[in-house]
């Protein structure tokens, strides 16, 4: 179980710019929870992530995972329990190493022991198994670095190593912003996939409502450092794109235009 607990965020405090990227934010999300987050730009849908992820750390209230207490860990102590993918296929991979560097460095951030005295023949064979469960051949480019791959296959990557290790609790930050349409239908299937075979606790951030309707057991609507809409289960399975923009509408007083969350489709 993953709690927050009355998180607060803010940046620049005390200054002319200070802003509120999170106020007062209280959730409780059971093992296999698949939440989808939408909101406008700047609503605090990445800095949430980050401070799950340890990237950030909350000003006031905490963070459990279980009996483990979260809030003062930083990101390379979350590691173990916690995967993330980011939007930019160019995050999250070593471009200048090989897919099997890559793996093992993802692979060294649950362990102790060092990175590359741990490879061995077997271990090889599991990232070839691990690799061709993805089904586009990066099982037999080991040794092919990553910068050369493409940005679909650098993304499944990605995916691969942040759910390989099995974490309890997995971070999609716009993951599938960055890709054309077909690669984006290859990530959300695998996406779909990989979370069903660990039964993963998943939290995705998407600009595209269609994606937030489709994906996950439930769905949660930020603005302004809150979440201000929710529905899951039936709820959200009955959900369509008109129902959030007129939730959003009815809640804030405005029409969502102008934004990226009208893409759809």
């Amino acid at each position: 179980m993953l709690t927050l607990n009355q998180i607060h965020k803010t940046f620049y405090a005390n200054t002319p710019d200070e802003r509120r990227a999170i106020s007062d934010l209280s959730q409780t999300l059971n093992e296999g929870d698949f939440v989808t987050i939408i909101g406008s730009n700047g609503a605090g849908k990445s800095t949430l992530l980050n401070l799950l992820a340890g990237t950030l750390l909350p000003d006031a209230g905490d963070i459990h995972l279980n009996e483990q207490n979260l809030t003062p860990l930083p990101e390379e102590k979350r590691a173990k329990w916690i995967g993330r993918v980011f939007q930019n296929p160019m995050a999250g991979t070593a471009p200048n190493m090989t897919i099997e560097e890559n793996m093992m460095i993802s692979l060294g951030r649950t362990q102790k022991r060092s990175l590359f005295r741990g490879m061995t023949k077997k271990k090889r064979e599991q990232f070839k198994e691990h690799l061709s469960t993805l089904e586009i051949g990066l099982e037999n480019r080991l040794n092919t670095k990553v910068g050369l791959l493409s940005g679909g296959e650098r993304q499944a990557l990605s995916l691969l190593m942040a759910t390989f290790t099995e974490p309890q609790i997995l971070l999609l930050d716009e993951h599938t912003a960055a890709l054309d349409p077909s690669k984006q239908e290859l990530i959300l299937s695998l996406t779909r996939e990989l979370v069903e075979k660990h039964s993963l606790t998943t939290i995705m951030v998407t600009h595209q409502m269609e994606q937030a309707i489709d994906f996950g057991n439930r769905l949660w609507m930020m603005d302004e450092g809150k979440i201000i809409y929710e529905a899951e289960d039936e709820e959200k399975d009955k959900l369509t794109v008109p129902d959030l923009l007129s939730a959003f509408q009815e809640i804030r007083g405005t029409k969502m235009a102008n934004d990226r969350t009208l893409l759809a489709k």
